[in-house]
């Protein structure tokens, strides 16, 4: 259960445009090489995004990456209590401070290609005009508490998600036999 909220808490956080700061340097790196694969991003596009994620705020991902090892980590824990009675809360919090930046360095691999799909997805003009709002105050607290506003609404979320999945097969099945098609 807490395995799935986490990966949904970022693939939503991801598909919401969630800034991607750290990710920068290794997205340059991989424009740098060039692409020519199908579906690549006009360079013009590309620049913008690159610029765009740039100016995205390091600690944007790093709270977001707080709140989901605040959603898992006592699961981990109660884990490694299981295992380890004598822990102590100083090798607890080490293995936390690991357990982010594992979490930090994999989703900077995971982000990597986002420039490219930013720019596939928008113009030159529209990466510019996101860059000038995240560039404003609203867009500077945005960046800031974005993470934990999408934080608090999965929470809120997820505990209805797996009623919310049965219904809506239910309700499907039910267009399914209507059309003859019986699963």
């Amino acid at each position: 259960m807490h395995r799935s909220r986490t990966i949904a808490v970022f693939v939503t956080l991801v598909m919401l445009g969630v800034p991607a700061g750290p990710f920068r340097a290794m997205a340059q790196s991989s424009t740098a090489q060039g692409s020519t694969a199908q579906g690549s991003a006009p360079s013009e596009e590309l620049a913008a995004a690159n610029e765009l994620m740039a100016v995205m705020s390091k600690d944007t991902i790093r709270q977001m990456v707080s709140n989901l090892t605040s959603q898992v980590w006592p699961t981990i824990e109660r884990a490694v209590r299981a295992k380890r009675a004598d822990i102590d809360q100083n090798t607890l919090a080490e293995l936390r401070a690991e357990f982010e930046h594992i979490e930090l360095e994999y989703m900077a691999n995971v982000m990597a290609d986002a420039p490219q799909i930013y720019a596939r997805h928008f113009t030159a003009a529209e990466l510019r005009e996101m860059l000038a709002f995240y560039r404003t105050p609203t867009g500077q607290k945005a960046m800031q508490v974005m993470p934990q506003v999408l934080s608090e609404v999965f929470t809120m979320v997820m505990p209805k998600m797996q009623v919310m999945q049965a219904q809506i097969m239910e309700a499907f099945t039910r267009v399914l036999r209507r059309r003859g098609i019986d699963l």
